[in-house]
């Protein structure tokens, strides 16, 4: 009678564990997709950080009519992700100028925006072009602040900032997860600036 007993105990435990688990087990995959999804997004941003580094010491070194080439390089390293269909690239020369009062201003000197990209082109954020011509920028007179390096450029000093765009689309958007707790939103713009 024991024997029996102790039968109908395992059988019960072992099932008792087998529905904990069916139910455990479709919270589990949905966390562990969560964290492909950040790692991807994680990924993705590194790749944007390595490309304007590599661009803005490029773009320092060369001649300025080598952006195309500079940028269709650049894009050219970003595997996994779709540069042409959901990514940009701009390189914009700032250059330090004195001002009447004595003042120095970061002025644009001249910004290219890549031509491999497709409709995607969000604005730069060191300075935004109106008018484009063959993926550079007709840059108006007198020429207009750049929001980059503020008050840290000398008279006639030449930078290059580099920056990478990418529209990211996670599998999983924001959930709400009770208790006021949500999980974030990454993206869908992500973005990386390098300096020069």
């Amino acid at each position: 009678m024991t024997a029996t007993r102790r039968a109908v105990g395992r059988t019960a435990a072992a099932g008792l564990a087998a529905l904990e688990f069916a139910l455990l087990l479709p919270m589990l995959v949905l966390l562990g997709l969560m964290v492909i999804d950040f790692a991807r997004a994680l990924q993705a941003q590194l790749i944007l950080i390595n490309i304007t580094r590599e661009g803005a010491s490029l773009a320092a070194r060369a001649s300025p009519y080598q952006t195309q080439t500079i940028m269709n390089s650049l894009a050219a390293t970003t595997p996994p992700l779709d540069m042409p269909g959901n990514g940009m690239i701009y390189i914009t020369e700032v250059m330090g100028k004195r001002e009447n009062d004595g003042s120095i201003s970061n002025v644009v000197v001249n910004q290219y925006r890549w031509l491999g990209g497709g409709a995607y082109s969000p604005p730069s954020a060191a300075w935004t072009c109106g008018s484009w011509t063959a993926g550079k920028c007709t840059v108006p007179n007198p020429a207009p602040t750049a929001n980059v390096m503020t008050g840290h450029l000398a008279d006639g000093e030449l930078i290059y900032a580099v920056e990478a765009f990418y529209r990211f689309s996670m599998f999983f958007g924001p959930r709400t997860l009770g208790s006021g707790i949500t999980t974030p939103q990454i993206g869908p713009d992500l973005q990386a600036i390098t300096v020069m």
